[in-house]
């Protein structure tokens, strides 16, 4: 029999994936490394374990004790996937601009969550560093990890993604990309890839409001690079003892909305729904690949988390647009296509009576795939489009003389007009091929994905 012997066990082994759409007109090959693979759905697994099997190998984390962490989320649910294996208690302390997603899961798996203010000095004593300094200063047998100065952050990496991304790319990796924030990812897994080969370029994703890429460029520590920002899981206000330097190369900056609206990219045309930061590596590495990949380098991205931390904040149309993320100039809506169809909109439609050869002859007359059907009083009761027909057909094709309401599909989904094309898109699919929406006068329109591509090209 194979199986492991607890959750904790499946943490690493993480695929690589290339990346096909987002990386248009970019050289060379661009891969993601996709860490919510991972059980705790994010790259803060690999470290969470080691940082707690080094303590319990020091003496500092004896059975019974309690973890106490400040954490963005993914570094406390990593710890608290291995408190349930190990039988430890875990108290986490967050900023409050962490989205609730992540803090529900935590709960969720049994840790008590206490809520600090982001926007406070990290000294401060109301801060999440603060509190669970001293929180683990009063509650005995607890260990404080300390994701941001303790070495196993690194370690964990050096020892496990590097080795991984080397083995998966068989030696071919040129440029490594991740974002930065405790820096154990990218210092420990760069710290591998160059010292097997020294030539490897890694590439640090810092966001505005983050003191790391004027550090790296000048040496000086600007407070007036600090302010608040709303990507979590990358960029600091401090200088965390695992951010080496010298081991990332270049840093470049990434925008709130430009790592949010990447990131939904990466869902719709890559079928990878990754978090907030995910668009932050990506967008950022993907800047910095077009005027420097080449044809022959091969370039690795870390994706760090999954995107359902993130459902009520950047896959949430309504808080984006609050944001100012999502812009009618950027997106069109349902009511721009309808206008847009200049008096072409009137909907066709086929009756539930008429026979599959009729509606055949309406869909050729039209020139359309689909169709919406109705009852005798015009109601839309269901849909027929051409591949189901071909298909039926195939299988019988006696029912060319049946009624169409026999063979008919599920009514198309009927939509907002306010509804951006973005959104349209993810709800046309192999079940539904179309949409329908109805305007100020009632009047109902089919919206398909012909329409789509013209609005976005438009």
């Amino acid at each position: 029999m194979k199986y492991y012997n607890s959750i904790i066990d499946t943490i690493g082994n993480t695929p690589l994936v290339k990346l096909n759409k987002v990386t248009k007109g970019i050289k060379g090959t661009v891969l993601a490394k996709v860490e919510y693979f991972n059980p705790g759905n994010s790259v803060k697994d690999r470290i969470a374990i080691r940082m707690i099997e080094d303590a319990e190998k020091a003496g500092i984390l004896k059975p019974g004790g309690t973890i106490i962490e400040g954490t963005s989320g993914n570094t406390g649910m990593g710890l608290a996937l291995a408190a349930i294996g190990k039988g430890y208690k875990c108290i986490f302390t967050m900023a409050d601009k962490q989205s609730k997603e992540k803090m529900d899961i935590l709960r969720a798996v049994g840790a008590e969550v206490i809520v600090c203010p982001t926007n406070v000095t990290p000294d401060d004593p109301r801060s999440y560093y603060s509190v669970a300094k001293r929180l683990n200063q009063e509650i005995p047998n607890s260990l404080y990890p300390n994701q941001y100065d303790n070495l196993s952050n690194t370690a964990a990496h050096y020892d496990t993604t590097g080795p991984e991304i080397w083995r998966d790319t068989e030696g071919e990796i040129t440029h490594f990309a991740a974002g930065v924030g405790t820096g154990g990812t990218i210092c420990g897994t760069a710290k591998y890839l160059k010292e097997q080969q020294s030539s490897v370029v890694t590439v640090g994703i810092d966001t505005y409001g983050s003191v790391f890429k004027k550090y790296k460029e000048t040496g000086i520590f600007d407070e007036g690079e600090v302010y608040p920002y709303l990507t979590e899981g990358i960029g600091e206000d401090i200088l965390p003892q695992n951010v080496n330097f010298s081991l990332i190369d270049h840093f470049v900056k990434v925008t709130d909305k430009d790592a949010a609206i990447m990131a939904r990219r990466l869902s719709r045309e890559e079928g990878l729904f990754v978090g907030w930061s995910c668009g932050s590596a990506v967008h950022g590495a993907l800047e910095w690949a077009k005027e420097n990949l080449k044809e022959e380098d091969v370039m690795v991205i870390l994706l760090p988390d999954h995107g359902t931390r993130y459902l009520a904040k950047i896959y949430n149309d309504t808080w984006m647009k609050d944001h100012g993320f999502l812009e009618s100039r950027e997106f069109a809506t349902a009511r721009d296509i309808v206008r847009g169809k200049n008096g072409r909109s009137q909907l066709t439609t086929v009756p539930a009576a008429a026979t599959v050869s009729e509606a055949i002859r309406t869909l050729n007359k039209q020139s359309i795939s689909q169709i919406p059907v109705t009852d005798e009083n015009g109601h839309i009761v269901g849909s027929l489009t051409d591949a189901t027909i071909l298909n039926k057909l195939i299988e019988d094709p006696t029912i060319k003389d049946v009624p169409v309401g026999e063979v008919m599909d599920k009514p198309f989904k009927f939509v907002g007009l306010d509804n951006t094309v973005d959104v349209l898109s993810s709800l046309i699919d192999r079940e539904n091929k179309a949409l329908l929406v109805r305007d100020e006068l009632e009047q109902v329109h089919i919206i398909t994905q012909a329409d789509l591509l013209a609005a976005m090209t438009t």
